[in-house]
């Protein structure tokens, strides 16, 4: 059951982080005025999205890892002003709990270990 619901907070955190970053840069503040190539960030995440809808825990050993370059784009941009540093924060929360919700899914979804006889 615990699986279950780590595997609902990896798919939330994933799908917004994707929608985040496609909003950042294809309309809300692209690198150039009509957007931007910067939106193709996102292509790393979109495999992962059917084997986490399964709920796969491999899937969310990948996100763990995965995460983190969105985490440092968010501290690199964070400091700049207007809607782009709310945007990063934005982006920084998203990968931080994705990657909360990745390891507490593979956490959760492990098989028991095996006793010794």
């Amino acid at each position: 059951m615990m699986a279950r619901s780590w595997s609902h907070l990896v798919c939330a955190a994933l799908l917004a982080l994707i929608a985040l970053c496609v909003l950042w840069e294809g309309w809300l503040a692209p690198l150039r005025p009509g957007g931007s190539w910067l939106v193709l960030k996102v292509l790393p995440l979109l495999p992962a999205v059917p084997g986490a809808l399964r709920g796969r825990r491999y899937t969310s050993q990948c996100l763990s890892m995965l995460s983190l370059p969105y985490f440092i784009e968010g501290a690199w941009r964070c400091g700049d002003a207007d809607i782009v540093g709310m945007l990063a924060r934005g982006e920084i929360v998203l990968a931080v709990g994705l990657y909360i919700a990745a390891i507490g899914h593979a956490r959760a979804a492990a098989p028991p270990p095996q006793k010794r006889e």
